[in-house]
């Protein structure tokens, strides 16, 4: 048995796994509903057949003798360890019923959202959780279960790790968002934008930052999302006929997770490292993208003027009152939708309620409520339907807990890795101001994404940075970016 026959084993099971998750992204743009049954069977069917791959006994063996001659092959040999270890503490039939479950979930939450009605999908929500307790709890060894969970998305972070960070952060942006919203709002937009003429600007966005239309493919969903990696790459979007900005800054947030795959080495496609390295660093990527670039005074001068060639006159006067509507803060329920002052203040919501869902120390049935409770006491003003609350996210449906606090995370990376950017592209802003991202995320490229998992999360971003991630950058870039826009 040879470090060769290991790699070959994993190259199909890489494989198997993207074409799992190319149901799972049909399942969200193209099946139809009454399908939603038999894609459950067919996804607990794919997860017996990787499960049972992943968990195999020569693959045991076959890391037990495995001899790695260059860097890339230790850290393949590091991840497949992983995915073993994990595999062989799961049940495969656990395992399947998960994947079943929450793929016949994702659909009766969808339904929920769409009718407001929380208590329709509190049964499910409570048999996903009770799986991935269980799930979590094989994985603990006797462990913290959110601890273990956790690892599935960002390797080596525990929750108290969080709640330092969270907790250096949490002042701050509830100071900085009272003074904001002290002061005079810039208006909104007033007019309509038509569907067409969004998913137009929509994809030349994408290009513009980069992403390639030939290895990848732009669609709607009630949740944007990037699927896939190396050559098959996909993402999501969402129209809104009044607010593009939804629209336009979920495909750049989308292009980010979306690049980071196309970018990874072409030798590492199919392998355990040809992906990227965990999701706080992924969100990273989206949310660079998204906020120090695509929100930045520069690159909003070079969107007003693309805006104005598509839609026309639109009733904004100039590229800074533009600036400061694109940037605006206001109340709002929703994530995906927040400005950069408040969204961390969403996702510490989350974490706090997933944690204690976890625990025990919060039912099911509570949760509606608790979120309600929480968001008052956080935002100041009540929840008014289940849409604006609980059921607003798809993740916990499809058993994503531990999920959440990797968007904060993902934040604070961001905020490290602009400024070493800033630093190492002196012109930054003029570039942007052209439309011209190539040098802006060629660094990314080059600093972050190539490597997909070679390294670990904190190396990967300490060695774009040359230190170690703190919350410090993020904070200063938000307190500099919005003290500016409204004077204080």
């Amino acid at each position: 048995m040879t470090i060769k026959d290991l790699l070959e084993f994993d190259r199909d099971t890489q494989a198997l796994g993207q074409v799992a998750g190319r149901l799972g992204w049909d399942q969200e743009t193209m099946m139809p509903p009454g399908a939603a049954p038999q894609r459950g069977a067919e996804m607990a069917a794919m997860e017996k057949v990787l499960h049972a791959r992943r968990s195999d006994p020569r693959v045991g063996e076959w890391l037990a003798t495995a001899t790695p001659s260059t860097a890339a092959q230790t850290a393949m040999v590091r991840e497949i360890q992983t995915s073993f270890d994990r595999a062989t503490k799961v049940p495969a039939d656990l395992a399947a019923e998960i994947a079943r479950v929450t793929s016949q979930a994702q659909g009766i939450w969808a339904q929920a959202r769409a009718d407001d009605d929380f208590a329709a999908f509190a049964p499910t929500l409570d048999h996903v959780l009770q799986l991935k307790r269980e799930e979590g709890a094989a994985l603990a060894d006797g462990g913290d279960v959110y601890d273990a969970m956790l690892q599935d998305y960002e390797p080596g972070l525990t929750a108290a790790d969080l709640d330092a960070m969270f907790g250096a952060m949490r002042p701050e942006l509830v100071a900085l968002r009272a003074a904001i919203l002290d002061r005079p709002a810039p208006p909104q937009l007033t007019c309509d934008f038509d569907e067409s003429g969004q998913m137009a600007l929509s994809g030349t966005l994408a290009q513009v930052f980069g992403y390639d239309l030939k290895k990848g493919r732009i669609d709607k969903a009630v949740h944007p999302f990037s699927s896939g990696s190396g050559d098959d790459v996909r993402i999501t979007t969402r129209t809104a006929l009044n607010d593009p900005f939804n629209c336009f800054y979920s495909t750049i947030h989308e292009v980010g997770h979306a690049c980071y795959e196309q970018n990874i080495d072409d030798a590492y496609g199919l392998t355990a490292i040809g992906r990227g390295v965990s999701m706080g660093v992924h969100e990273s990527q989206s949310r660079i993208y998204e906020n120090q670039l695509g929100r930045s005074r520069a690159f909003c001068g070079w969107l007003y003027d693309a805006m104005r060639r598509q839609f026309g006159d639109f009733g904004v006067p100039d590229a800074d009152a533009f600036y400061a509507i694109v940037n605006r803060v206001s109340d709002g329920f929703i994530r995906t939708e927040a400005d950069e002052v408040q969204y961390n203040l969403h996702v510490l919501l989350r974490f706090d309620l997933e944690r204690a869902l976890v625990s025990g120390d919060l039912a099911v049935a509570d949760l509606e409520a608790a979120w309600n409770d929480r968001f008052l006491a956080d935002f100041g003003f009540a929840v008014d339907r289940a849409s604006n609350g609980c059921l607003q996210d798809v993740h916990w449906s499809v058993g994503l807990f531990g999920y959440f606090p990797t968007y904060s995370l993902g934040n604070v990376y961001a905020g490290c890795l602009y400024a070493a950017l800033r630093d190492a592209v002196p012109d930054l802003d003029a570039q942007l101001g052209a439309g011209n991202l190539t040098q802006a995320t060629g660094w990314l490229r080059d600093a972050v994404q190539q490597h997909g998992a070679l390294k670990t999360p904190k190396q990967t971003i300490q060695d774009a940075t040359g230190a170690a991630p703190t919350e410090t950058p993020l904070l200063h870039y938000v307190r500099d970016k919005f003290g500016t826009l409204y004077n204080l």
